[in-house]
């Protein structure tokens, strides 16, 4: 998954968002609204971290978010 389609998907990802960083709060979800930047800055000052580890972070839930080329090969039938 990208940003393009977290933006899109707002609504069904918000919800793993909080449960991933629960120090955010119902405002900060609303405003980061699928922006990537507010969301990093958001946990910057959320969790007193670096950007760089911020990016990791999101990055790495980002990624959980994303099927998995296994899941996507078995829906497709032999």
């Amino acid at each position: 998954m990208n940003w393009d389609q977290i933006e899109g998907q707002w609504h069904q990802v918000k919800g793993t968002l909080k449960s991933k960083w629960g120090k955010l709060t119902d405002d900060d979800v609303k405003n980061v609204a699928g922006k990537k930047d507010v969301l990093l800055g958001k946990l910057q000052a959320r969790y007193g971290i670096v950007k760089d580890e911020a990016e990791k972070q999101v990055d790495e839930w980002v990624a959980k978010l994303s099927p998995t080329p296994a899941s996507k090969s078995e829906k497709v039938p032999s």
